[in-house]
């Protein structure tokens, strides 16, 4: 196997990460051949104002030609740019934009912000559209991180299976050995996504008036848990499917209207309750116990989940933290990442992280 730097090229990429519980965006700089990651750089955060979540809010669910998703892309590419500014030198920037629609049965998916649009604005080359050609060609378009998840799993030393697993609007998970030659290599990786995370919680929140989210799962903590609607929700379709398989952000909204008779507390707390037993089902289609899961996200600040996902599940449960990772920026991170594989003509997306019939490299190159 070859040693880290020993290949074709390296670059220096910015990757940008703006996530479906719409708080604002995420940057950062990885330095990477496209195989391992050879340094971790400087990081930022732009939040979205109010004014523009609540753009980005009425456009969730749209595809293009709605007047709300050209909105929202405007505002997620002046947000952006504005990040840019004080970006140092780089080789190019990892755009994924605002993800208002995602609808994989029938091969479409809509991520809000225009690459082109963004190069001209930054005068910077960008590597976006992550997600179309996976789908074209059969695959669900998600999740996409797992090939960097790979990558980390090599960086931190890990010397047998891990698993990580992402809090955010919606959770997925990535099973990974890091010992396979490549991340689209037959047994490397394993991701699907385990069902609602922080999505419903953040909605509740805001449509009771509570604030944006539940600070460190406080109130969560103080409810108790309605065992039925738990239940319930897991008869839901998408956990009798076998993985890969990959979710909307709103495809679990029915979930306030079943928690809507619960006190605030009640209702957070069930709802934590299900995004745990949604991870703790997910965790039967793993290829082999992990060692540890490193938990990534918002989510991994809110006790209730954390302290959920410690007893639901068999094996050690820890915040990336542990292995000196940052959980804030590891999406961002990973498409900085899979922006150096675009330019390295590498896959992207693979069968066992997306369903798709063969490794497949997606993504566009648009210059300044």
């Amino acid at each position: 196997m070859k040693e880290k730097g020993d290949r074709a090229g390296r670059w220096t990429i910015a990757g940008f990460m703006s996530g479906t519980s719409l708080d604002g965006i995420d940057m950062a700089v990885v330095e990477t051949d496209g195989v391992d990651i050879l340094s971790l750089g400087p990081t930022g955060y732009r939040p979205y104002s109010d004014e523009e979540r609540q753009t980005l809010r009425a456009a969730l669910c749209t595809w293009p030609g709605d007047d709300r998703a050209e909105a929202a892309a405007r505002v997620v590419e002046a947000a952006h740019a504005e990040l840019c500014e004080d970006l140092g030198e780089v080789d190019a920037l990892g755009f994924h934009g605002q993800t208002l629609a995602h609808d994989p049965e029938n091969r479409r998916t809509h991520q809000a912000g225009c690459g082109a649009r963004l190069a001209r604005a930054t005068g910077r080359t960008v590597i976006w559209d992550f997600r179309s050609t996976d789908m074209e060609m059969g695959g669900q378009g998600a999740p996409l991180a797992p090939f960097y998840h790979w990558a980390c799993a090599r960086h931190v030393g890990a010397e047998g299976p891990v698993a990580f697993l992402n809090l955010g609007g919606v959770g997925n998970i990535t099973w990974t050995d890091p010992r396979a030659r490549a991340p689209d290599a037959p047994g490397a990786c394993l991701a699907f996504d385990t069902g609602p995370a922080n999505a419903p919680m953040d909605d509740l929140m805001h449509v009771r008036g509570l604030g944006a989210f539940d600070h460190e799962g406080a109130l969560a903590l103080s409810g108790r848990v309605s065992r039925d609607v738990v239940r319930a929700a897991m008869g839901a379709r998408h956990f009798a499917r076998m993985p890969p398989k990959s979710l909307d952000r709103n495809d679990f909204a029915g979930l306030l209207d079943v928690v809507a008779e619960l006190s605030d507390t009640d209702a957070l707390a069930t709802l934590a309750a299900v995004c745990v037993a949604a991870v703790a089902r997910g965790m039967v289609h793993m290829p082999a116990p992990p060692e540890r899961v490193l938990v990534t996200g918002g989510g991994r600040r809110n006790e209730a989940l954390m302290t959920g996902l410690r007893a639901a599940l068999r094996c050690e449960v820890e915040a990336v933290e542990a292995v000196g990772l940052d959980g804030d920026y590891i999406e961002a991170q990973a498409f900085a990442y899979l922006a150096a594989r675009v330019l390295a003509g590498l896959p992207t997306s693979a069968p066992g992280t997306t369903g798709v019939p063969a490794p497949v490299g997606g993504g566009r190159k648009s210059l300044p």
